[in-house]
This record gives structure tokens, C-alpha cells and sequence, in this order.
């Protein structure tokens, strides 16, 4: 049984930490690849299609993936201030103007960076490894489309979402606190309280603040899951 922390413990070695991020890294590649795969299957309408993340359509999710490697940090922290440290508005800006991309360009882009290792302040690397996972089912999900990432990406990634040094952008501080979450499809149970069960996919759509997950996950804490999910 998996239990959080396990992966991202302050007591790890540095060379296992070390092993880890070199995980991470190929981990992130392979996704960027899966997800270019996707984007190239797609037709006109399915670029267009909206995605679990507001305001956003496939081609706007794309445009965002392949920010982090065009985008360097001080350009990035330099146009926030336009935004008064809005971080949200700051990678709005950016990932419409991306947008603008040609489709087939957009995928080149996602394949020919699907190596580089991005480790942006504050969360490293598991940053744009819970974005490949997390926007991957952000177009799929409306899309009906049965692609995934593996299990073991989402168990790394959910020790990673109930740990401390969890970003708050992916999950805020009192979203899972006081329940416990359970995945049936893996051996994977985290936390003290009323239980909410489902796949670990849709455990973590529904931490990271996706309410259509909800509607796959059952037990006696899903509601006061689904309470925190729209209060935000």
C-alpha cells in the first residue's frame, strides 16, 4: 500500500532524489510525446473543442504545454508584473498568444521539446510532469477519448498532491484535508476521514479542481469534496 510522501520524503538520499527527478523528467517526455500523438489524430473541430479548463479549447491546452520551453523565467516573471503578479493572467497572456500557432507547428513544437528538462521555481520538475499528466485528461475527458497516462504516473503524482510541497496551484491549502482518498484501481489510500473512492485519475482530476470528476468518485467524503470543488 502506497501512502503519501513515500516518493518526495525530506529523509530521501540525494542520490534517490536525484534518481527520482531523472524519472520525472522521462516520464514528462514520454507524456509530451502521447499528447502530440493525440493533438495529430485531431480534426478542425477537435482543436476548437472545449476542455475541462475554462475559457481554454484543445488548441489553447496545446499552445500552453509547449510554453514552459519557449517562455524563459525572467521574460515570464518580467510580463507578470504587468499583471501584478498575477500568475493565472501571466500564463493566460502567454498561452493565447501561442495559440496563434499553426496547429501542425504546435505539435513539431511539443515533439522536438519533449526532452528538455523544465524546473520551474517552486515546484521543480514535478510541475510539468502534473501538467502532461492533469491536460492530457483535460482534453480527453470532453473528448471521450480513452487515452491516458500510466497508473504509476498518477500514484507519483497524487503522493506529490497530498505531500507538503504540494503547489497551491494544483491543489490548495484544506481541499483534501479531513478525508480520505482511495483508489480502486491501484493500491494506493492516503489520509484520515470520511472515504472518497474511484480511480486514481479521477481522484486526482478532482484534487487538482476538476468537479466533472466528481461524478466518478463515491463514498461518504464526496461531499464535502464537491463543497471545497465549487467554493473555489
Amino acid at each position: 500500500m502506497t501512502y503519501a510522501n513515500e516518493h518526495f520524503s525530506s529523509t530521501i538520499t540525494e542520490e534517490t532524489r536525484m534518481l527520482d527527478e531523472r524519472e520525472i523528467y522521462a516520464w514528462t517526455s514520454g507524456n509530451r510525446l502521447l499528447i502530440a500523438d493525440v493533438l495529430a489524430s485531431l480534426d478542425d473541430a477537435g482543436w476548437y473543442a472545449p476542455t475541462l479548463c475554462s475559457g481554454w479549447t484543445v488548441r489553447h491546452l496545446a499552445a500552453h504545454l509547449v510554453q514552459p520551453m519557449l517562455v524563459s523565467f525572467p521574460r515570464f516573471f518580467l510580463t507578470a508584473m504587468r499583471y501584478r503578479g498575477d500568475t493565472a493572467k501571466t500564463v493566460d497572456h502567454f498561452t493565447r498568444r501561442l495559440a496563434r500557432t499553426p496547429p501542425p507547428q504546435l505539435i513539431a513544437l511539443l515533439r522536438d521539446h519533449a526532452t528538455d528538462k523544465v524546473s520551474p521555481p517552486r515546484v521543480g520538475p514535478m510541475g510539468p510532469f502534473a501538467e502532461t499528466c492533469i491536460h492530457l485528461r483535460d482534453m480527453a475527458r470532453p473528448l471521450s477519448l480513452p487515452v491516458d497516462v500510466p497508473v504509476e504516473h498518477w500514484r507519483i503524482l497524487m503522493d506529490y498532491l497530498v505531500s507538503p510541497a504540494a503547489a497551491p496551484g494544483l491543489t490548495p491549502a484544506g481541499r483534501l484535508r479531513g478525508i480520505t482518498l482511495a483508489a480502486t484501481d491501484t493500491d494506493w489510500v492516503t489520509g484520515r476521514g470520511p472515504e472518497v473512492r474511484g480511480t486514481i485519475e479521477a481522484l486526482a482530476m478532482a484534487a487538482t479542481g476538476r468537479p466533472t470528476a466528481l461524478a466518478d468518485l463515491h463514498g461518504p467524503g464526496q461531499h464535502a469534496l464537491a463543497s471545497r470543488l465549487t467554493a473555489h
